[in-house]
């Protein structure tokens, strides 16, 4: 009987213990399944997040199109309206179509200097995010470049010629330095033993496009206008410039509100990213240092035309603030409030005596002043940036290594865009003529180019 009642004893604690490691075995293993399905909704959130935040900004940057237009517009004459507004839309159809086809492959294909073509292929880069979405965000920031030179070029250029070059920036001009910076080439390349580690021990840093898709634009810009010629009228006998004035800075002032805008997608959607707590102080600083820079190109340029000109400039200061936001691009995430009010008072400065100098020394006619606003500005931004750097700025005791980068990497991809900008319209008036006749000039080109006016009396 004892022993009987010893087994029981022995049998019931088994059981008893059997239980236990099995119930909560299984409540650890549910609770590992619970923590992993945690895990992943977490994850989904956060790309989801990110990804909203993406084509957010993408839409805001698109909407910079339509500012593009307004400036552009605004600042040149009646009579060529619907030309400009017609390149405007080409630029961002045609460029859409021809950056998924060609420009996206070659900008973010393989290979450090040039990327390995892959036609209709956005399936060749990983961004961690989807590939469809960060083909668009990509695509405005191109179709951003292209529209950069419309009104360099305005009121005497072909249109057919306008939309051969249109094609070969998106294709060539565009994603080939592009490549070499934000498709991981040679300039962004910080692998031990690459060519800018070796050179300055650090690279080149262009956080939203100063260099990349304004410098760009605007040195093709420059080259554009002077291959193209000055308007008839522009010139005198004597040689000096005479204005031309554009015919409603209403219209321009509402573009610059809508670039401004605008902006706000173009440098804190540059982080790519919101989900996290350093994701939302970086867009944070960046949202401050782009508006600070924006106010700051635009006080400069009030000021200093006041000075210069005996009257505070509307269309200087218009362009002022642009400046501004062109030359915080490069350095929005790098530098602190005070260094990002500095760049755009600089820029807002710098502006104003380079559109002087393009017009009165170099003879070059740029109706909206796209060269000095993006070409000028989009450069020196750059190197400001090497200064104002707040952890390796020159100024912050960095030294002069990042300084070093950022000077190089801008003079490569503005020598690139200059160079290839001349080859381009060169060629294309050498084939074709890429002006239009005088008379078609005088008259205007929206009924002999499109058949159509923007204004009807």
């Amino acid at each position: 009987m004892d022993k009987k009642y010893t087994l029981y004893r022995i049998a019931k604690k088994l059981c008893a213990t059997i239980f236990i490691i099995g119930f909560f075995g299984v409540n650890a293993t549910a609770g590992n399944t619970d923590a992993a399905e945690l895990a992943t909704t977490v994850n989904d959130l956060s790309l989801g997040l990110n990804t909203v935040w993406m084509l957010l900004a993408a839409m805001l940057v698109f909407f910079m199109q339509p500012g593009f237009a307004l400036v552009e517009s605004g600042f040149t004459r009646s009579k060529n309206t619907a030309n400009i507004l017609m390149k405007n839309f080409c630029d961002f159809s045609f460029g859409s179509l021809l950056y998924w086809a060609i420009g996206f492959g070659i900008m973010f294909g393989s290979g450090g200097f040039l990327g390995m073509p892959n036609f209709f292929n956005i399936d060749i880069y990983d961004s961690g995010l989807p590939k469809a979405g960060f083909l668009v965000f990509q695509t405005v920031f191109c179709a951003t470049a292209a529209t950069i030179v419309s009104g360099a070029v305005a009121e005497r250029t072909k249109f057919s010629m306008y939309l051969c070059y249109s094609i070969l920036i998106c294709t060539i001009i565009y994603p080939v330095s592009g490549h070499w910076t934000w498709g991981g080439g040679w300039l962004m390349n910080g692998d031990e033993g690459s060519f800018m580690m070796n050179t300055f021990g650090t690279t080149f840093h262009d956080f939203a496009g100063s260099t990349i898709v304004h410098s760009v634009g605007g040195w093709v810009a420059l080259a554009g206008a002077a291959i193209v010629g000055p308007r008839i009228g522009k010139y005198g006998k004597d040689k000096k410039s005479k204005a031309i004035p554009g015919h409603n800075l209403t219209m321009a002032s509402l573009g610059v509100f809508i670039l401004w805008f605008g902006w706000f997608g173009f440098n804190p959607g540059s982080q790519l990213a919101a989900a996290t707590e350093s994701d939302r102080e970086a867009i944070s600083n960046v949202f401050l240092t782009t508006n600070l820079a924006a106010c700051a190109g635009g006080a400069m340029s009030l000021i200093v035309s006041w000075i210069k000109y005996g009257k505070p400039s509307l269309s200087l200061t218009l362009n002022g603030i642009l400046a501004g936001l062109v030359g915080i691009t490069a350095g929005c995430d790098l530098v602190s409030p005070i260094g990002a009010a500095l760049i755009g008072g600089i820029c807002g400065t710098i502006m104003i005596f380079a559109v002087d100098f393009i017009d009165r020394v170099l003879k070059i006619d740029d109706p909206v002043g796209a060269s000095s606003v993006h070409g000028v500005c989009g450069f020196f931004g750059t190197l400001l940036t090497g200064l104002f750097a707040t952890e390796e700025g020159l100024f912050y005791g960095g030294g002069a290594a990042f300084l070093g980068a950022q000077a190089f990497g801008a003079i490569i991809v503005s020598a690139w865009a200059l160079v290839m900008g001349i080859v381009i319209f060169k060629g294309l008036d050498i084939i074709y003529g890429l002006r239009v006749p005088s008379r078609i000039e005088e008259e205007g080109l929206d009924i002999y180019e499109h058949g159509e006016s923007a204004y009807n009396s």
